[in-house]
């Protein structure tokens, strides 16, 4: 994935789910065709084939787990989602907390096979300490502003400068913002502070006009040029 970039998470809410799911992927889609930014979205295992048939949109799994074929039922495979069509994944949403060696091993796993992993983070030592495992991508939320009304850009905006700071002091790994991301302003405050992009959920898919919304995201780019 290029940065800087946009990433729209689904979730599992009504709006982003089968049917629903593609729509909504149409909507953003047709954002992004008017103006060539980087926007990715992360949806559901199970709308990963339909959605990916019906839009040009680099599409993320929410989440795999580190295993392979053999009986591990439940589990997500990365070979499944792949084939799929999805091109890399969410990993360690608060929403969906791991253990460290389970983040370790599966970030080994997706590089193994070649898939990108854009890993979660509640705050920036945490960013730091998995910046020497290599994620493609690191996106730092502090939890308690998830779904909010109120953006990390806002309410802690240190929080972006001192993970940038921590993880460039490992690798130079482009780190993501997230939580209470829903105006354009939210984003070029991000990209200001010194991350490459935002990852953003409810502002997009619960709102009436993803594609305005959208549209209104990625003019927050502007900061960079784009």
């Amino acid at each position: 994935m290029k940065t800087p970039i946009i990433i729209i998470n689904f979730k599992t809410y009504k709006e982003s789910t089968g049917d629903n799911a593609v729509k909504l992927a149409k909507q953003i889609e047709k954002a992004v065709k008017k103006t060539k930014a980087n926007v990715a979205i992360a949806v559901q295992a199970v709308d990963i084939e339909k959605v990916v048939k019906s839009v040009d949109l680099p599409v993320l799994a929410q989440h795999v787990d580190p295993d392979d074929f053999g009986g591990h039922t439940g589990k997500v495979l990365i070979d499944s989602v792949k084939k799929a069509g999805a091109i890399g994944t969410l990993l360690n949403h608060s929403e969906f907390k791991l253990s460290k060696s389970v983040i370790t091993k599966t970030i080994k796993h997706c590089k193994d096979k070649n898939f990108e992993v854009v890993l979660c983070v509640p705050d920036s030592d945490k960013a730091g300490s998995y910046a020497y495992y290599s994620p493609d991508l690191i996106a730092v939320e502090p939890p308690e502003l998830i779904g909010g009304g109120v953006s990390v850009t806002t309410k802690d905006p240190s929080i972006i400068k001192h993970t940038v700071e921590k993880v460039y002091k490992v690798r130079r790994i482009p780190v993501l913002c997230g939580a209470g991301i829903h105006e354009e302003v939210d984003v070029s405050k991000s990209l200001e502070l010194g991350a490459k992009g935002v990852l953003v959920a409810s502002g997009v898919v619960k709102n009436k006009d993803p594609y305005s919304e959208t549209l209104s995201l990625i003019r927050g780019l502007s900061v960079l040029n784009v």
